[in-house]
């Protein structure tokens, strides 16, 4: 019993680290490309420095953190063991970064496209709303879409909470909100805000679920023959 509860436990933070690196990696990407493409193509930038920085302190530690607090899912015990020299991250979640990373970073320009792609209040919100969304995302594939082992991480929700209330004081505080240069929205842009942060999650969720449907279903192993 020792051992299978040892074996469940380091699968739990191996698992949980992974999720934390794919889920951090992805969000600095997302930044990087959002500010790199608008800069290769010559248009302003849509970022501050300082809005960068608070991304990097708010929206992306604190989901990052309650994902190392996971609890692993009931499947966990039943995937066969892992090669003691695979790494944390393999070329399959190599490209899965990347893939989330351009999602968001899609999204965030194409909000800010519709805005009139000038100031950075747009593509500051929707860039740190979708990260925040993004913690969705981590889940196991074979996990459940609403109930998994990330939806039911109560750290999860209270930093999702955490990190919502800091973005509504960034944004309504005057002081606070002329520091990160943000200014008001239409009911409009609030709105554009909300629904391009969310697509990034929808699109991957559906092309998840499309690539599973589209798998071969995995071959039983073969049962020993009794001598």
């Amino acid at each position: 019993q020792t051992m299978v509860v040892a074996i469940r436990e380091g699968r739990e933070i191996f698992d949980n680290i992974r999720k934390f690196v794919v889920y951090l990696l992805s969000c600095n990407i997302s930044e990087v490309l959002v500010v790199s493409i608008a800069s290769l193509v010559g248009l302003p930038l849509p970022l501050t420095p300082l809005q960068i920085l608070f991304l990097n302190l708010v929206t992306d530690v604190f989901p990052a953190l309650a994902l190392g607090l996971c609890r692993p899912s009931d499947r966990v015990m039943q995937q066969p063991p892992r090669p003691k020299d695979e790494p944390i991250l393999g070329p399959r979640r190599w490209w899965r970064i990347v893939w989330y990373g351009l999602m968001i970073t899609a999204s965030v320009h194409l909000a800010w496209a519709l805005a009139g792609g000038t100031g950075t209040t747009v593509p500051f919100l929707t860039l740190a709303f979708a990260q925040l969304w993004h913690v969705f995302t981590m889940r196991e594939s074979s996990s459940p879409l609403l109930q998994n082992e990330v939806t039911e991480n109560r750290w999860v929700w209270g930093a999702l909470v955490l990190c919502c209330g800091i973005l509504a004081a960034a944004y309504f505080l005057p002081g606070f909100a002329g520091l990160l240069s943000l200014e008001a929205l239409s009911w409009g842009g609030l709105a554009l805000v909300l629904v391009a942060s969310v697509v990034p999650l929808i699109v991957i969720q559906l092309v998840r679920r499309a690539v599973s449907a589209a798998a071969p279903p995995a071959m039983p192993k073969p049962r020993p023959q009794p001598s």
